[in-house]
């Protein structure tokens, strides 16, 4: 069983009041914003099956989605939309899309825990590769994230029925390129994601 709580009795003992989690989810579909979440848990009250969202059922995943936002010292969740990715790269769009996160926080992190990704911020950053499975404040953060992410793409498919977004979530299966070969791109897809299988 993995400690998720090294990385933040670490920065406690470092002594960091409050330290947020960030992760993001959506970097790769083709469709859709990359949706980043930061998170301030309470570490004297530890919330039973928090882990990697990947690891989690869906089901699971909404459970603790409400019990996360319920229990955190602060959460914000933000987006960046398919256009600003086009524009500016994946990369660039996760970055934008984190740091908005850390600047709507209504209580200012000591330090901050980040999945992966190095971030120009005030306070401490320390980014851990693969921060999700290792983080109780990063798989926090990675829970909102992919519900939020997960929710807004089901309202897509509402939008867009015949791509299949509430199946697969924009990522790249075989009937979501099936369906773009078919009908061509709809509004919220990624231009610079299937160029290599579809040409306007």
């Amino acid at each position: 069983m993995t400690d998720l709580l090294v990385f933040e009795r670490e920065c406690a003992s470092c002594g960091a009041r409050f330290i947020a989690g960030v992760d993001e989810a959506g970097r790769g579909p083709l469709a859709g914003p990359v949706t980043a979440a930061a998170v301030i848990m309470p570490l004297d009250d530890i919330i039973e099956g928090v882990n990697d969202s990947k690891k989690l059922s869906p089901k699971k995943r909404d459970v603790l989605y409400d019990i996360i936002r319920e229990k955190a010292v602060a959460f914000a969740v933000e987006c960046v939309d398919e256009k600003t990715i086009d524009k500016i790269n994946i990369l660039s769009a996760t970055k934008l899309c984190m740091k908005r996160c850390l600047e709507r926080l209504n209580v200012k992190p000591d330090a901050v825990l980040v999945d992966a990704v190095a971030l120009d911020y005030p306070s401490e950053i320390i980014p851990i590769v693969k921060g999700d499975a290792k983080s109780y404040s990063i798989a926090a953060a990675s829970i909102l994230a992919k519900v939020y992410r997960d929710r807004l793409m089901e309202k897509f498919d509402a939008e867009y029925p015949e791509y299949g977004f509430s199946k697969h979530k924009g990522y790249g299966t075989k009937q979501h390129i099936e369906a773009i070969k078919k009908y061509g791109p709809c509004p919220i897809h990624r231009r610079t994601f299937i160029g290599n299988f579809y040409e306007e």
